[in-house]
């Protein structure tokens, strides 16, 4: 089979296990009780079956890497958003909205259109040691500037997440590649490196995505989604020779549906914050109250975040390390 295929069906099935999984946890948010401890969460069934369908997803996104480009695989995370929009509605016990499906309806369209220009074959160029640490080192200095006191700290703080996890995918692509290509040593200064710097930067941008929602789950959440492939294509094209095809003439339907995603993955966003607030005041009756309302948007505001790898070996941002 075709390695774009391939990468593009593990793609998917990734994204819908991360939906899945999403949806798991809104649920179960909604359903736990202030005060319940992680000890508690260790003894649920439904817990364990998100974190299953976390884990399913972020080794298939790692899988994918290994047999497609970033500039391929990275933008097909957004599909976590897409796919969660009929789950979530389904298990609300609701209709798809008008902006769900317009969203929907773009996202789709800009991603069929990135699909046709990215290129078809499996990656084989990887990382070098120095080209490895240059990567981490000018990351740490973006994620520095973006994480410093100031306006808007949730946008600020959701683009340096989206950064790091798509340098968490790019690190990884390499060191699958190099692992399961490699005829020599397996324990290696550079893959050691990579590995410890993919393991840095995973944890980071679960952190910084998790500061991101506190002020609300929208805009940030458009954010990770969109600054997670930019990051990662932005390594595939300078340094590991990735290319669109058709050259100049496809940078045309490229842009085109870059532009139709970014506003599809919006339009999600924010239909995803305000079913996240309907659904807290919905829980908030006289039974559940303030703190109620106040815990299932807490809960929900981690959900939908760009899987790290995937794109992130945890519930991280939508689409992937």
């Amino acid at each position: 089979m075709n390695a774009t295929l391939i990468a593009v069906a593990l793609s998917l099935v990734s994204a819908a296990a991360y939906a899945s999984a999403a949806v798991a946890q809104a649920r179960l948010a909604g359903r736990t009780e202030p005060d319940a401890g992680f000890l508690r969460l260790l003894g649920c069934g439904a817990w364990w079956s998100a974190v299953g369908l976390n884990a399913g997803g972020a080794l298939l996104h790692v899988a994918a890497l290994k047999y497609g480009p970033l500039t391929l695989v990275q933008p097909l995370g957004a599909l976590t958003l897409v796919a969660a929009v009929p789950l979530g509605a389904r298990v609300a016990g609701r209709r798809v909205t008008g902006i769900e499906w317009r969203g929907t309806i773009l996202t789709l369209l800009g991603l069929a259109a990135l699909l046709m220009t990215t290129g078809g074959t499996a990656p084989h160029e990887t990382l070098s040691l120095p080209e490895a640490l240059a990567v981490g080192v000018a990351t740490m200095a973006v994620v520095a500037g973006l994480s410093r006191p100031g306006a808007r700290p949730g946008l600020r703080h959701a683009a340096a997440s989206g950064i790091t996890s798509g340098v968490a995918s790019a690190l990884t692509q390499t060191l699958t590649v190099a692992v399961t290509d490699r005829t020599g040593p397996l324990l290696t200064w550079r893959l050691v490196i990579v590995a410890l710097l993919v393991s840095a930067f995973a944890m980071g941008g679960l952190l910084l995505s998790q500061t991101a929602y506190r002020g609300g789950l929208g805009a940030p959440l458009a954010v990770v989604t969109l600054a997670n492939p930019v990051a990662a294509a932005v390594i595939g094209v300078a340094l590991l020779g990735e290319r669109l095809q058709g050259g100049t003439i496809g940078l045309v339907p490229a842009l085109l549906g870059t532009v139709a995603a970014v506003r599809g993955v919006i339009l999600l966003s924010r239909a995803q914050a305000e079913t996240s607030a309907l659904t807290a005041l919905d829980t908030a009756g006289p039974r559940g109250g303030a703190g109620s309302a106040s815990r299932v948007v807490a809960g929900n505001r981690g959900q939908l975040d760009q899987p790290m790898f995937g794109p992130e070996l945890g519930r991280a941002p939508v689409g992937g390390p």
